[in-house]
């Protein structure tokens, strides 16, 4: 861990890894993309492809990093950037992401808010929702793996290759880890 995430507390820090463990993926994947795979359109109406999805996930996590820089009194993920630019060329998709995760970073060097506020719109109002910096890392590191595991299906339908582990929670990787363990264990008791 890096020396700015020590000084955050060991939940934020731990979150914060989980994050930069699920971009640099998302990152890695996109940089090895062409242009034409990365806006290859997939079903019936053609509205998905592998860079709407990777721009929906950089503009949630640049919706919580603008409104802690800007000390925003709500976070908003409805207010999204939605740069075209983004989900057209997947080299300045990467680089955005690696911009992110030095954002995160930076979470751990000064002091975290104690709580956020969320806004989530329903019909003609928008409720304003008690949270935390915590709360948001764990709610961006599932909403990213969601996408990616759509990506992930998406890609395969074009032949690309990803590894097995590409779009799985982290506590889904920790459960095969143990269940893992636990088999080689038992196979040592039996043998």
């Amino acid at each position: 861990m890096t020396s700015s995430l020590s000084r955050s507390s060991p939940s934020t820090a731990r979150l914060v890894e989980e994050n930069l463990l699920t971009l640099a993926q998302l990152r890695s994947m996109v940089a090895d993309l062409t242009p034409e795979g990365y806006r290859q359109a997939f079903g019936e109406h053609g509205r998905h492809t592998l860079g709407k999805h990777v721009r929906h996930i950089i503009d949630h996590y640049d919706a919580l990093l603008d409104g802690l820089d800007r000390d925003a009194e709500v976070i908003d993920y409805e207010q999204r950037r939605r740069d075209e630019v983004l989900e057209q060329w997947p080299q300045q998709a990467a680089s955005h992401l690696a911009g992110i995760e030095a954002r995160l970073l930076s979470l751990g060097s000064g002091p975290s808010p104690d709580a956020l506020s969320l806004g989530y719109p329903l019909d003609d109002d928008t409720l304003t929702l008690a949270s935390s910096l915590n709360r948001e890392l764990a709610f961006l590191t599932s909403h990213s793996i969601h996408h990616m595991a759509i990506i992930a299906l998406l890609a395969e339908q074009s032949g690309i290759h990803l590894p097995e582990t590409f779009g799985v929670h982290p506590s889904t990787l920790r459960h095969w880890q143990q269940a893992s363990a636990e088999q080689a264990s038992l196979s040592r008791w039996t043998a």
